[in-house]
């Protein structure tokens, strides 16, 4: 996978430098309607796709001019309907992907220094680039927004497609847990904000910078990133810190003290944007001590010896409900949700690492011993106790056990069937003109046939 990687950085850097040396910026490889597609879009987007490592499906200069040829029969079909998208929609797709280049890169200097271009020009190109997705998005939604499923039409479907080509459905569990979050000591806390405060300080003061005190003690993922965690709106943080950023005006001042779910925060304002802004802060999290785990360990395991005995009528599902300090199961009997599939199901590489080790060697039923976790949206200690409710061992899809998997797999079939009817419908309508050169392919719909001259 590396050697791969590696290879087609050197085919990109070499197809850019070889479009520099041969000045190609207005040489055209396609026109399709009255827009034409330059060689130099093609080299562009290829090196695009090898950064993000996108795979592609052939020769890529077959490949990427059909795309765009395609794409640009799409954005013609919108101008016709008038189809509009949202500057918010757009700006906050922009921002989160600067994000991801600066994460990867490491700064905004390297991000401008890769793409050869300052960020005011490549945000722009990427407002372009974001705004014509969304839009071939909107039309492909509008063409295939009749499409309604019956079960008559997924069970005909499913009798079409031969046993051994039907999808294999993972093993897949549900789980119910309960955790209680070890009690902190008053005085760590108190040590947390003083050492807060004392950062804050010495920004204020001029004597260090927040970035640099961020990369030496922040304890947040973005510490790497002197604590700027990007452009984000309000539902993109937590609520209380939320609130403080949006707060700030003063780029050189530093906000309070700010207690999350994630810990205690001071926050440094780099930009306000419209409704998202640009922060940096420093996290702290109070240390839990191991008397404190222990005494968390103690008192689950003495509530799984009274569920188990059914002391007082108690059950896991009343436990949950009354002792969790899980607020996103509590409420629905202790079951875990998955936020990714919108579904009481996991798959066992997506249950959190510490469950899924207990879970793997569990019957249907069973409580567990309780155990130490990280929580995984505040990456602090808690202690479990977790019940199997039921496991689905891995299997070729089934009708009567699996419609929705079904279900959605007709659905996508029937959409990809309409979309490809239109594309050849508007191709007869278009004009198309392929150069010498860029002819010389196997593509998917027949671009050589139509409007010959």
């Amino acid at each position: 996978m590396k050697i791969r990687t590696l290879l087609w950085c050197l085919m990109s850097i070499v197809a850019f430098c070889m479009s520099a040396q041969n000045n190609v910026a207005e040489e055209v490889a396609w026109v399709v309607g009255d827009e034409p597609i330059f060689k130099s879009d093609i080299e562009e987007q290829y090196q695009q796709a090898l950064y993000e490592r996108i795979p592609i499906d052939g020769n890529p200069y077959c490949v990427i001019p059909e795309r765009m040829a395609i794409e640009k029969l799409f954005l013609h079909q919108a101008k016709i309907d008038t189809v509009e998208i949202s500057n918010s929609t757009v700006t906050q797709s922009v921002d989160a992907r600067i994000n991801y280049f600066i994460a990867n890169l490491g700064s905004r200097e390297k991000v401008e220094e890769y793409f050869r271009k300052p960020m005011p020009e490549l945000r722009e190109q990427l407002m372009d680039v974001v705004r014509d997705q969304y839009t071939i998005q909107e039309v492909q939604r509008k063409l295939t927004s009749n499409i309604k499923a019956t079960p008559s039409d997924v069970r005909k479907f499913f009798s079409t497609i031969p046993k051994d080509s039907l999808p294999m459905i993972p093993q897949q569990v549900e789980v119910k847990i309960i955790t209680i979050n070890p009690v902190i000591p008053q005085q760590e806390i108190d040590d947390v904000k003083a050492r807060l405060r004392e950062y804050t300080q010495k920004v204020n003061d001029g004597e260090s910078e927040f970035s640099t005190l961020a990369i030496l003690y922040s304890e947040d993922g973005s510490s790497t990133y002197g604590g700027e965690v990007g452009f984000r709106g309000r539902a993109e943080l937590l609520p209380e810190y939320a609130a403080a950023a949006f707060n700030l005006n003063d780029t050189k001042r530093v906000s309070k003290i700010v207690e999350t779910e994630a810990g205690f925060h001071i926050i440094q304002l780099i930009e306000k944007r419209g409704d998202r802004v640009n922060t940096r802060h420093i996290l702290l999290r109070p240390k839990v001590a191991q008397k404190d785990i222990d005494d968390a360990l103690v008192k689950l395991d003495s509530l799984r010896t009274d569920i188990l005995a059914q002391k007082n009528g108690i059950t896991f599902e009343n436990a949950a409900l009354y002792i969790s300090q899980d607020k996103d199961s509590k409420n629905n009997n202790g079951v875990m949700l998955n936020e990714k599939e919108h579904s009481n199901l996991f798959e066992m590489a997506d249950l959190p690492s510490e469950v899924g080790k207990v879970v793997a060697t569990m019957q249907p039923g069973e409580i567990s011993k309780p155990f130490v976790m990280m929580n995984p949206k505040t990456n602090r200690q808690q202690v479990a106790i977790v019940k199997l409710s039921k496991r689905n061992e891995a299997h070729r899809a089934d009708f009567a056990d699996d419609y929705q998997v079904l279900k959605d797999l007709y659905e996508n079939h029937k959409r990809q069937e309409i979309i490809e009817k239109w594309i050849k419908e508007k191709q007869k309508t278009t004009y198309v003109y392929i150069e010498e050169g860029w002819r010389n392919c196997e593509f998917q719909y027949n671009w050589l046939n139509i409007n010959k001259e």
